[in-house]
């Protein structure tokens, strides 16, 4: 089920990647639900997805910790 969340999160992130202000407020939700190792997946994963889209570069400081 864990692994259900995570793939969940990253289509939700997908799906509001058009609004920045809402892709940073679900993945805020996204940090507090994760386990540990998934938060590191979804760092990995938000690095890649966020190459081509500068505006949600802001985000990054949301998984600094």
């Amino acid at each position: 089920m864990a692994r259900a969340m995570l793939e969940y999160t990253k289509t939700v992130l997908q799906k509001v990647s058009f609004d920045t202000k809402l892709f940073c407020k679900e993945l805020k939700k996204a940090i507090s639900v994760l386990l540990p190792y998934e938060i590191e997946e979804l760092k990995v994963w938000l690095q890649i997805f966020i190459t081509d889209k500068p505006e949600l570069k802001q985000s990054i400081i949301y998984l600094k910790a």
